[in-house]
């Protein structure tokens, strides 16, 4: 999975430091995948959302964002749990970053206009293992309806 990672940002991995940030955009992209499956409805509001988030936050063009969604798919069905991607966001994101994570995740749980409550209970476990603070979690969540 990192020899594709590594390809994917081969212009911008030139660097160990580059390439820790390619594991950090493949572990929150992974996260977003995580909300738009768990509730059995691959929804094209919730991808489209997915990727506009992670041009956003990640500064990726839209041909990187649908590769990086392509490995964090096959990478999430590989997965046993959520931690192995909440330990690379608590190892490299502040707490503005984790913010802005979960925030994401929320707003792709609301784009199909239903939260799903298996959707919620994703994000109430990411944000747990993301060590935010209950008033945080609302916040994100408040800021995701706005």
């Amino acid at each position: 999975m990192l020899d594709k990672i590594r390809q994917l940002f081969a212009k911008k991995a030139d660097t160990p430091e580059q390439e820790q940030l390619a594991t950090e955009h493949l572990a929150a992209a992974a996260l977003l995948i995580e909300v738009m499956i768990i509730d059995g409805n691959l929804d094209d509001q919730e991808l489209q959302s997915i990727s506009q988030t992670l041009c956003e936050i990640l500064d990726l063009s839209e041909a990187q964002v649908e590769e990086l969604i392509l490995l964090s798919r096959e990478e999430v069905a590989e997965a046993t749990s959520l931690y192995q991607f909440t330990r690379e966001i608590n190892d490299n994101f502040d707490l503005e970053g984790k913010m802005k994570l979960l925030t994401s995740m929320w707003r792709v749980a609301y784009a199909d206009g239903h939260l799903d409550k298996h959707e919620e209970g994703i994000i109430r476990r990411v944000a747990d293992l993301l060590h935010i603070r209950h008033s945080e979690y609302i916040r994100c969540k408040l800021d995701a309806k706005d």
